[in-house]
């Protein structure tokens, strides 16, 4: 492959030489070279050389038949000479062209080797501008140039490759001007760089490299080159689309004694990774020659490295391997590297007999800790290829990972701090959780779910442990167990989730039910509210729900503490649903609890209702949060089989005594508004085809499909709430529902005609279906059909009219209302007309004395008439006004009596402070009579008083 690579990459430096493609130099001024008081003046005093042409130099290079080279070669020492401070960027496309011709002397005479160097070092020193504009001016002709510098490397004297290398080094190593000039100005510092950029030279050098294959010197000379030229992200894309990483990668291994070659190569590698797209390096480096020389290299480092450059190095390589791994198509498992990886990551906690490991001991100084850590990781990559499985099992990993598994109060290895194994223990926890769900035969034989409780029974201790947390395993449990717990149940949810019998059924018999539960409360009451504490309580409340589904055994294990634990979740403050710390998925979990863990087991559904579980589950339906209240309403649904349930929904409240019928007409009546069903400003039906339909099913093509693909009409009964609420309200039944309003009762009559509407729906996408396919039914069918839809046509009518019925009842008791209302304020006026006047015609009296004495006369009258006329014989009658008065009011209706002296009643209440206080109108105050004698006419009508 690498020969494929090198024959395809060294056409493309099989450039024309400078001297096929010259410019005519006369057609532009900006070439002409300056006079030489220019140039006298320019350059400084101190030149005493003649005036170089660079033309005539140009001329005499070209004149290959000449056989005289002393006068060309004093010629180009002239040039150099000339220019040993800098170059003017006016005379830049002349030097490359005399550089170009005496590059293509050499293969034939060695004598142009030293001038064609000296040249080049001209291209290291500064260079010049004359004004301001000359860098734009002539930055097509430095591209060139410096373009040109990457071409010449095709020249096969190593000298001058040499050379061409530390010249490009020099533009980022740029020195100060030696000299400086009255006219001339150097160009800018970057300027050099930017026309690298542009010109390409990283792409050319990366080709270069198939030229120097077997020349390590010049090798070593182009990879550092590229290791500088690596540091810009322009030259990073050009150097991928030459395959670098391809072409690097595959000579890691090549020999060199100084090391360099290595440590320059990864070093491009890594600035590629962080500049260019990671995607593309990893699908140019996942082959089998790579992988295999990072293999090599990764071995040979681990094995036989010693300093602390080595161990640096030895990480790197191991990085960019994990990179690569991640590639499903990179071949890890072909080159042995995979097998190798989990060898080095197990063969401490697992001891092997592999020759590779024999006397391999690592030292935990910081290198030796991170490798530890990045083969701990690469376990985790290499688990996401299923392929990969069968060698973690015969590596032992389990049995390596759960080596972790144990309290920290003692480090496991000797020289490592307290705080490592922490990291490492969390580390190793974190990948079991990728791990062993593929291993499930390994997980159980090391008895991984007692030692998983065990652990988690550690982690609720009381035990003195001062977690360090300075880990990104460790985030948030600084001085807690909490990193611990929070990885422990990532491990057992997905052994959980897994559904194995055998898993779940150890689990539950270990009583991990009921230790979940404890470990959820102790959470709740112990630790503030924060994001791992929240992760933790939706973990076990997921794990509770995988073990209690369709078991009602694990249900009654779940029990009333269960319901207790599980019912203050659900009464989660809305305002931290967006709060970031996954209080939504935490009230998701808890509803999925409820419906797993309580629905089907009769005891626990009547102890969630006598804690008022129902109320809290409505109070979040009033929320009306929609990714929860499909949720909600199954849950009711699926309640509403206990007979119990009907009551409590009818007996709860909410704001402003708001019923549940209420609410969940309410959300019906929201539920089609967002899809678009249309109804009237009062809510009735306006098509009476299709009451139900919404714009988006309207604007779906009925295809014809086969008998056992769902239609449009059968999945909108899945895809929105309204079958969920038709089914709650049908077990509450459709009558004497308390709390509606005319509106609601309008509503009410398209709910309980759902299932028609529904299945009118289904015969309309049957006759579609019929004529789209253009199939005619018999006429008995055909008859049959044109009945149903009619029927179902019917149905809408005849709920229309009920709605207008509805209407009309509402119109008419508002109206009778509305006329008691009236009524009674026109009482309240006549009453208030009455009380004027009857007041002014009493001041009349009391302020005109003849209309007292007619207001008496019609009194006086008024008495006459009302006696009888018939005089019985001895009668008696009795005057009923008193004689000489002057007032023509009527006795009202209360009469003072004076009250009979306390001397003669006494009485029990005679002796008490109330009586005592009362003033007698008559007699004076009161006083304690021991007795009083009874008169003989009151002893005749039997009463004594003492």
């Amino acid at each position: 492959m690498a020969s494929a690579a090198r024959s395809e990459a060294s056409p493309s430096l099989q450039v024309p030489s400078f001297a096929e493609k010259r410019r005519n130099t006369s057609s532009s001024s900006r070439l002409e070279r300056p006079s030489d008081s220019e140039l006298s003046s320019s350059l400084g005093q101190n030149n005493h050389l003649k005036s170089v042409d660079l033309n005539h130099v140009i001329k005499l290079l070209e004149e290959t038949e000449s056989s005289n080279s002393e006068e060309e070669l004093e010629a180009l020492k002239k040039v150099t000479k000339r220019y040993e401070y800098g170059i003017p960027l006016n005379d830049l496309t002349q030097i490359s062209k005399i550089l170009n011709l005496c590059a293509e002397r050499i293969p034939f005479r060695n004598v142009f080797i030293e001038p064609t160097c000296e040249i080049l070092k001209l291209y290291g020193l500064p260079f010049y501008k004359k004004k301001l504009s000359d860098e734009a001016n002539y930055a097509k002709e430095v591209q060139e140039s410096i373009a040109h510098l990457g071409y010449l490397m095709r020249v096969p004297c190593s000298q001058v490759r040499i050379q061409i290398c530390k010249c490009v080094i020099s533009f980022y190593h740029a020195e100060p001007p030696k000299k400086e000039f009255e006219v001339y100005q150097p160009v800018s510092a970057n300027y050099k760089r930017q026309m690298v950029e542009s010109g390409g030279l990283a792409e050319t050098l990366v080709l270069a490299l198939t030229l120097v294959e077997n020349q390590l010197h010049e090798k070593l000379w182009i990879i550092k080159t590229l290791q500088h030229l690596s540091i810009s992200e322009a030259n990073c894309k050009l150097m991928m689309k030459a395959q670098a990483p391809r072409s690097l990668c595959s000579h890691l291994n090549d020999a060199d004694p100084s090391g360099q070659l290595l440590f320059r190569s990864s070093e491009i590698l890594w600035n590629l990774l962080e500049k260019t797209s990671k995607e593309e390096i990893i699908n140019q480096l996942s082959n089998l020659e790579c992988v295999h020389a990072l293999k090599e290299a990764f071995t040979n480092l681990l094995l036989h490295g010693s300093r602390h450059y080595d161990r640096q190095l030895r990480n790197d390589i191991l990085v960019i391997a994990t990179l690569i791994a991640q590639n499903p198509g990179a071949p890890m498992i072909e080159t042995g590297f995979a097998k190798q990886l989990i060898l080095f990551a197990t063969f401490v906690e697992v001891k092997s007999h592999n020759p590779l490991v024999k006397g391999l001991k690592l030292t935990y100084c910081y290198e030796d800790f991170e490798l530890k850590k990045l083969l701990l990781n690469m376990l985790s990559v290499l688990a996401k290829d299923l392929c990969t499985v069968q060698l973690l099992q015969e590596g032992k990993v389990m049995l390596a990972l759960f080596h972790y598994l144990k309290p920290n109060e003692k480090p496991g290895m000797l020289d490592m701090s307290a705080a490592q194994y922490e990291e490492l223990q969390l580390h190793a926890i974190a990948t079991l959780a990728t791990v062993a769900p593929l291993l499930v035969e390994d997980y159980m034989m090391c008895q991984g779910n007692t030692r998983l409780l065990m652990f988690l029974e550690w982690c609720m201790g009381n035990d003195p442990f001062f977690a360090q947390g300075n880990s990104f395993h460790g985030t948030g449990g600084r001085g807690t167990k909490l990193a611990q717990m929070r990885y422990t149940l990532r491990v057992l949810n997905p052994i959980v989730c897994l559904c194995n019998d055998a898993v779940n059924i150890d689990l539950c018999d270990q009583g991990a039910i009921h230790q979940l539960l404890g470990v959820l409360k102790n959470t709740t009451s112990n630790y503030k509210k924060g994001a791992i504490v929240v992760e933790i309580q939706t973990d076990i409340l997921l794990i509770l729900s995988t073990l209690c589904e369709n078991n009602l055994h694990r249900k009654e294990l779940f029990g009333w503490e269960g319901v207790d634990t599980l019912i203050p979740f659900m009464k989660i403050d809305s305002k931290k649903f967006y709060s970031g710390l996954g209080h939504n998925r935490l009230l998701f979990s808890a509803l999925d609890c409820l419906w797993c863990c309580i629905m089907g087991c009769t005891i626990l559904e009547d102890y969630f209702l006598e804690r008022e579980g129902l109320f809290t589950l409505l109070d979040l339906l009033v929320l009306n949060q929609k990714n929860v209240c499909n949720l909600i309403l199954g849950i009711l649904v699926e309640f509403c089989d206990n007979p119990k349930t009907a009551s409590h929904i009818n007996a709860w409240r909410g704001k402003k005594d708001q019923t549940a019928a209420n609410l969940l007409i309410n959300l019906w009546r929201e539920e089609e508004e967002q899809m678009g069903v249309k109804h009237d400003k009062v809510g009735r039906i306006v098509d009476t085809k299709k009451p139900l339909v919404g714009q988006f099913q309207k604007k779906q093509e009925i295809i014809p499909m086969p008998a056992d693909c769902p239609t449009i009409a059968v999945m909108d009964v899945a895809e929105n709430m309204r079958a969920k609420i038709y089914c709650i309200i049908c077990k509450l039944g459709f009558e004497n529902l308390p709390g509606l309003s005319a509106k609601d009762f309008v509503t009410l009559a398209i709910i309980r005609r759902y299932l028609d509407f529904k299945v009118g729906e289904i015969w309309s996408e049957v006759c579609t279906e019929l004529k789209k396919e253009k199939f005619r039914p018999v006429t008995p069918d055909q008859e049959a059909l044109q009945v149903i839809t009619g029927a179902f046509e019917n149905v809408g009518k005849t709920v229309v009219s009920l709605q207008a019925e509805m209407l009309e009842s509402q119109q008419y008791q508002e109206l009778q209302v509305e006329e008691k209302s009236y009524a009674k304020i026109q009482s309240l006026h006549k009453q208030k007309e009455t009380v004027n006047k009857s007041w002014e015609n009493f001041l009349n009296r009391t302020s005109n004395y003849e209309a007292l004495k007619k207001a008496k006369r019609l009194q006086e009258k008024s008495i006459e008439n009302s006696r009888s006329k018939v005089k019985p014989c001895n009668a008696i009658f009795h005057p009923t006004d008193i004689k000489g008065i002057n007032a023509t009011v009527a006795s009202g209706r209360l009469v003072t009596v004076e009250s009979t002296p306390s001397e003669l009643i006494g009485g029990p209440l005679a002796d008490t402070d109330l009586a005592l206080k009362k003033l007698p109108v008559r007699g004076g105050a009161l006083k304690r009579i021991k007795a009083v004698k009874v008169m003989d006419s009151f002893k005749k009508d039997s009463v004594s008083v003492k």
